[in-house]
């Protein structure tokens, strides 16, 4: 017959006393975990934003040289 290690919930969450600290390393854990997946994510998306800006930024003036071109035939 399977023994549960805690009968309660309340046992559950103080683990013999050793609670806060095995939940604080499940809690900091998981906030690495989430800042080792969001972190690369947003870089991605501000990098293509700034490739973006880069490629407005370079036609705007090739379309300038292209009329100063144009005005100088």
């Amino acid at each position: 017959m399977m023994k549960f290690q805690f009968e309660s919930l309340t046992e559950l969450m103080a683990m013999s006393g050793h609670g806060p600290y095995v939940w604080a390393c499940y809690g900091i854990t998981l906030v690495a975990l989430l800042y080792l997946v969001i972190s690369p994510l947003r870089r991605r998306k501000l990098l293509f934003e700034q490739l973006k800006r880069q490629q407005r930024i370079a036609a705007h003036e090739r379309a300038g040289q292209n009329t100063v071109e144009n005005q100088e035939s």
